[in-house]
């Protein structure tokens, strides 16, 4: 409306300094006189303004005249198209400069005048396979998806833009979470262009989501061969894929064949955890305990890890505790310090109730490390050891608010997950979960360390602090130490158990 007044003012202006301007001409005295085959033209200032326009459009008019006998004079000649060349000119010239526009408008994000330029370029040009790329994507910025579907349709119609259109297409499929028809179509445009990468990656990815792990091979191969992919982290991905394949049809029913993916997959990548584990656990299900055994040591000497002690463990099932420590020495003599190795070897004393090996084993890990797996086990070995509850129940409260250790974390979302998976549950990520400790997360925590006087319970002395509410602060409480024995204790005189550290402490 607004815009509506601006241009009737304007128009209305222009009106009245033009008939200002004729007034003016009216009343000023003199001309100008032309001379033609003897005769004398005397014109006023206004007769000779009109003159000089009327002269300019005959000149123009006559350009164009000029311009039609070139065109009439080539077609006599034999130019077929001269003609139609010359009619057509002049719209082409509007079409290109509205797609010149268009593009621009795009570029700046503004939709509709974007979409606007597309419909009149299209109205002057002939050029489909310009016009309706522009018109497709002003109306996906703009929006108007039907309009944007309706486009890409017609570029799949037309061969020399097939594939721009389907790419089009697939990504609306893919933004409305169809990732079926998705799937489809990435397929239909891999085959249009093999060797366009951003096409192999969305079509990987949609594989994997599917579980159609021998197209995403086929997919992962095609990769290579573009050369958009390192072969190592192709090597890597594929034995991620193979071990997928096999974690499907693997099962105490699994057949031979299936059996054989898993060790496929180990021996595309040895230090992949979970093919390690499967495989192994494939050697075991055929009786061959000696090449589950050499494949989680050669794992182990890559990354040690809890899923292959526990597939290990799976090899021999009726041992006793001190028969499994023994055993177990194939591996705990490789990394000795690494900190799962010193994990390992104190569970397996504490299972065979030796509870001051176990604390020799795990060191100074709890106060190193401090992560819920070690101060539980330093829990466990106090309890064997005899210690009073404050001891064990003091181990137990810093083991709720400590971290929980390496776990399965995505690369790209941070998101952990409890077991490993190919597939990012979170972010959907392919091939982005790695063995690790999660960063620290900002949060507070109900057993942390306001749950202590509730777990520790409250020293026998009077309590002199002041009365803060009915719950209590654990800063305001004198909270007896994990190494501190009870007032019983202290009363009865030395015990013989005196000289056995406490809290953590080593030998």
């Amino acid at each position: 409306m607004l815009w509506s007044l601006i241009k009737i003012l304007f128009f209305v202006a222009v009106i009245a300094a033009l008939a200002l301007g004729a007034s003016y001409l009216l009343e000023t005295q003199g001309g100008v006189q032309i001379t033609v085959a003897g005769t004398e033209y005397t014109l006023g200032p206004l007769q000779s303004v009109i003159a000089a326009l009327v002269l300019i459009v005959a000149v123009w008019v006559l350009l164009k005249l000029l311009s039609f006998l070139v065109a009439l004079l080539r077609f006599l000649n034999g130019d077929e198209t001269a003609l139609s060349r010359h009619f057509d000119r002049n719209r082409e010239r509007r079409g290109f400069q509205a797609l010149s526009d268009g593009l621009m408008a795009l570029a700046s994000g503004e939709g509709r005048l974007a979409l606007s330029k597309a419909n009149q370029a299209e109205k002057y040009l002939n050029k489909p396979a310009l016009t309706n790329l522009l018109k497709a994507q002003a109306a996906e910025l703009a929006g108007d998806h039907k309009t944007a579907t309706e486009t890409y349709r017609k570029l799949v119609a037309d061969e020399r833009t097939r594939f721009v259109g389907v790419r089009g297409i697939l990504k609306q499929k893919l933004a409305e979470g169809d990732t079926e028809t998705a799937r489809k179509l990435a397929e239909k445009a891999f085959a249009l262009k093999p060797r366009h990468e951003e096409t192999q990656d969305v079509l990987l990815k949609l594989q994997a989501q599917a579980h159609d792990w021998a197209g995403a091979r086929n997919t992962l191969n095609a990769k290579l061969k573009s050369g958009t992919l390192p072969r190592d982290v192709y090597t890597r991905r594929d034995a991620v894929l193979a071990l997928s394949e096999a974690r499907d049809v693997i099962g105490e029913t699994a057949t031979i064949e299936a059996r054989e993916k898993a060790i496929e997959a180990n021996r595309l990548s040895p230090d992949l955890v979970p093919a390690a584990a499967m495989a192994a656990r494939s050697y075991i299900a055929r009786d061959k305990p000696r090449n589950a055994t050499r494949i989680l040591k050669k794992a182990w000497e890559v990354q040690p890890h809890p899923d292959l002690a526990a597939a290990f463990a799976e090899i021999r099932s009726d041992e006793t505790p001190d028969e499994r420590i023994k055993r177990f020495t194939a591996l705990t003599r490789i990394h000795p310090d690494h900190a799962e190795t010193r994990l390992l070897r104190a569970e397996l004393h504490v299972a065979a109730e030796d509870f001051p090996e176990a604390r020799r084993a795990l060191g100074v890990l709890p106060q190193i490390a401090g992560d819920a797996r070690a101060l539980t086990l330093m829990a466990a070995i106090e309890r064997g050891e005899g210690a009073s509850d404050a001891v064990v129940q003091g181990w137990l409260t810093k083991a709720l608010s400590a971290p929980r250790g390496p776990q399965w974390v995505c690369q790209n979302c941070q998101h952990i997950h409890a077991d490993w998976t190919p597939i990012c549950t979170n972010c959907h990520s392919f091939d982005t979960l790695s063995w690790e400790a999660p960063k620290p997360q900002d949060y507070a925590s109900a057993t942390g360390a306001h749950m202590l006087p509730l777990i520790v319970g409250k020293p026998d002395e009077p309590d002199t602090t002041p009365d803060h509410g009915d719950i209590p602060d654990a800063n305001l409480i004198d909270l007896p130490e994990p190494e501190e024995s009870s007032e019983k204790d202290k009363n009865d005189g030395p015990d013989e158990d005196a000289d056995r550290p406490r809290g953590g402490e080593t030998r």
